[in-house]
């Protein structure tokens, strides 16, 4: 019997890739295998959810079951691949050794807390990133039957996205992180401090320049004690402090990786012959892009050259829609460090031009109405990946 072509990970990248292999080959033998429960969901609803108060259910469009019948494909849930075999082609499943005929790791990444949780709060701190993350925390919110204070730790585009939608769900917001103003890595700070504005005159609290120094259980609540010596109260910790490419796996079968990522080439091959990887969890030709049109893009070239036609990716100048109804953000971070910064406009109606040496644009970010100009610059900015 053919070893099947097989997948780990249930992610937009993993369960993207199996549609577009279906689409291409309706009768090769695939498995997806996935630590989760499987579920089809679109992973942007995340962040918009608690505003819409959907619950976990309202997220989800297949069932794994309904996956599995609709891609003819085998479904395994809740499983935990413990190791690689690069050279027979096989997967440790505790007892069980699996083998496979082509693999493709869509491990996805990890939220990073740069902390630890002590005990006496872990059931009152989270961090989410996937479905099931999201039952968990969604379940916490209704366990108090109440409006919620929530600290959120981390000011970037994931921590800003679920401030915005927890404060027009109607829970009490007060953000944490020690870069001077949100989103630091996708635009220049006037651009920030504009969007940190806008959170505040929604009641937001914004403790920016802060570190977190302890996290102490306070009866039913946590006390958040930040470097200065102050400190706030919440019912819940949202943690959003970045993401880390789930590579230890990949790392233990010997496959090249670095803190950016599993290192692929433009057909998102890895260093193993046989094994690919694409998603939050691959580094492509020295590119980990960790959006949704990247991740698509990948999906559909991978799929194509697993069905015979090798084909390299290429990423666009995609810019990144911040979902902040706040204040509308859009960006595209330069690939490098920028000359400049060419800041234009007034109040929070900003374009920030990002410059090379000679004066060229490299990347952009907008803030309020000016986000009406990314199609116009998008197209004249360099690809992510050309």
């Amino acid at each position: 019997m053919t070893a099947p072509l097989t997948i780990i990970g249930s992610g937009m990248a993993g369960l993207g890739l199996l549609r577009q292999l279906r689409q291409l080959d309706r009768t090769r033998p695939m498995t997806l295998i996935t630590a989760d429960s499987g579920d089809d969901y679109s992973k942007p609803l995340l962040s918009t959810g608690f505003a819409k108060r959907l619950p976990p259910m309202r997220l989800a469009a297949r069932s794994a079951l309904e996956v599995a019948d609709d891609l003819d494909a085998v479904v395994r849930t809740h499983t935990r691949v413990e190791a690689i075999d690069a050279e027979a082609r096989t997967l440790t499943i505790g007892a069980e050794t699996l083998p496979w005929g082509e693999l493709v790791l869509a491990t996805g990444a990890a939220p990073a807390r740069p902390f630890a949780v002590p005990e006496a709060v872990a059931d009152r701190v989270f961090s989410v990133n996937d479905l099931d993350d999201y039952r968990a925390f969604h379940a916490a919110l209704e366990a108090l039957g109440r409006p919620a204070r929530v600290a959120v730790i981390g000011i970037g585009l994931v921590g800003c996205e679920f401030a915005n939608d927890l404060a027009a769900g109607g829970h009490a917001v007060e953000m944490v992180a020690p870069e001077p103003a949100p989103l630091p890595r996708l635009v220049p700070e006037p651009l920030g401090h504009a969007l940190g504005e806008a959170f505040r005159e929604a009641g937001m609290a914004l403790h920016a320049g802060r570190t977190l120094a302890t996290l102490e259980a306070e009866g039913s609540r946590v006390s958040v004690g930040l470097d200065d010596g102050s400190s706030l109260s919440a019912d819940l910790v949202l943690v959003a402090t970045g993401l880390a490419p789930r590579t230890a796996l990949a790392e233990s079968a010997g496959l090249a990786v670095s803190e950016a990522g599993i290192h692929t080439d433009r057909r998102l091959a890895t260093s193993s012959p046989g094994i690919h990887a694409l998603g939050d969890v691959a580094c492509v030709d020295g590119v980990n892009a960790m959006y949704v049109q990247p991740l698509l893009a990948s999906a559909k070239a991978l799929a194509r050259t697993l069905t015979g036609t090798p084909t390299a990716v290429t990423y666009g100048p995609w810019p990144v829609l911040v979902k902040t109804p706040l204040l509308p953000v859009v960006a595209l971070p330069p690939a490098r460090s920028p000359s400049r910064w060419r800041i234009e406009g007034e109040g929070r109606d900003l374009t920030a031009l990002a410059e090379d040496e000679e004066g060229r644009l490299i990347g952009f970010a907008l803030t309020g109405g000016c986000v009406r100009r990314k199609v116009e610059l998008a197209r004249v900015a360099p690809p992510l990946l050309g």
